[in-house]
């Protein structure tokens, strides 16, 4: 190895918020985390897609924005001060005589970690786009994959194309923002969550949004920018119709890349990594483990919670393999408060004892 090695406990590959929520509890457990990730900031899709977006599954928030969601898990993090490396993207991956791995990333800096836990989402990613002649052209000029800040949209007239979450979201959020949103997907059926569904429904039923199906944009007219979609009905008639608008917003999903990892010797399925779900999301190479949209396990749910969930688990094991010789008692945060580098620990710790020594002396 040439040069300066970073070195820390627990590597995680991937600063998306199952990999900022993997560094508090592993802070709880006093393991020191270096995150590396390909983006030039922490919060994987949320940060880069759409940090305006709005999330509904997150346990004690009926609402947050994808934004400001990572700036929660950031501020949640900052007393275990981790390390980043970012906009680096991880490379190479060798394992050591002393069982620790050394991680090297696009530029070449090298991290040693006595576990690494594969946290990338879905990996490297593009979005899909439809077979429109002459799109390149719209590029940022009316057309956009992503929708980065909703307020780019206001009074304006929008289309939206596609069935999925993302394309039902944003139907629902740009009904009170822009003056006009019409959603054209292919189908009858939607993929997306039922309730996301509903809501479209009600928003059309209140003419908030004009909804076409089955139907789909195939052709974009304007001279410097998106000045109309022509859209054909996919009924017998297949009649053509032109809707003027602003913008035209197709949301199709993303094509995931694993990239580099894909060449670790880790064990892939449909493009993602399998784990041991009976335990503790470890791959096939002990060690190394994999949590988040970027693995797969029977009945697997690519949500965010379950990932806070499968970052819990791996890191109490990865505990066990860095310190094999220590056993761990599980505290409740609500008891022992978090046990970072700024005192927390120590000061909740006196508080427990002050409040037991109170209640002994009444007992007496």
């Amino acid at each position: 190895m040439n040069g300066e090695v970073i070195e820390t406990d627990l590597l995680i590959i991937g600063a998306g918020p199952t990999g900022l929520f993997a560094v508090f509890e592993a802070g709880l457990l006093k393991l020191k985390c270096h995150l590396i990730d390909a983006l030039a900031q922490p919060g994987g899709q949320c940060s880069e897609l759409y940090p305006k977006k709005p999330i509904y599954d997150i346990p004690g928030f009926p609402e947050v924005l994808a934004g400001d969601l990572v700036d929660n898990l950031m501020k949640q993090i900052e007393p275990f001060q981790p390390g980043f490396t970012l906009g680096e993207r991880a490379e190479t991956i060798e394992k050591q005589e002393d069982d620790c791995f050394i991680v090297t990333t696009s530029k070449g800096t090298q991290h040693k970690a006595k576990v690494v836990a594969i946290a990338g989402g879905l990996g490297s990613f593009e979005p899909r786009k439809p077979a429109i002649d002459n799109l390149e052209k719209y590029e940022d000029r009316g057309l956009v994959y992503m929708v980065k800040n909703p307020e780019d949209y206001r009074d304006k007239k929008v289309v939206i194309a596609g069935g999925g979450d993302s394309a039902l979201d944003w139907t629902v959020f740009l009904a009170d923002v822009a003056s006009e949103v019409t959603l054209v997907h292919r189908r009858e059926e939607f993929r997306g969550a039922l309730d996301s569904v509903e809501k479209v429904q009600e928003l059309v039923e209140a003419d908030k949004v004009r909804l076409i199906t089955p139907a789909e944009v195939m052709e974009i007219k304007g001279d410097e920018k998106v000045d109309s979609v022509i859209v054909r009905h996919n009924d017998k008639a297949r009649r053509m119709e032109e809707i003027e608008c602003d913008a035209f917003i197709p949301l199709f999903g993303l094509s995931p890349k694993l990239g580099p990892i894909a060449d670790w010797g880790l064990e892939i399925e449909k493009n993602a990594i399998k784990v041991d779900n009976t335990l503790d999301y470890q791959t096939n190479i002990p060690g190394i483990y994999a949590i988040g949209d970027v693995n797969t396990y029977p009945g697997k749910l690519k949500l965010i919670l379950c990932g806070f969930h499968e970052a819990t688990l791996m890191c109490q094991s990865a505990y066990q393999r860095i310190f094999p010789d220590k056993r761990y008692v599980m505290k409740y945060t609500t008891v022992g408060g978090v046990s970072g580098f700024d005192g927390s620990q120590k000061i909740a710790e006196k508080a427990v004892v002050k409040k037991i020594s109170q209640k002994e002396a009444v007992d007496e």
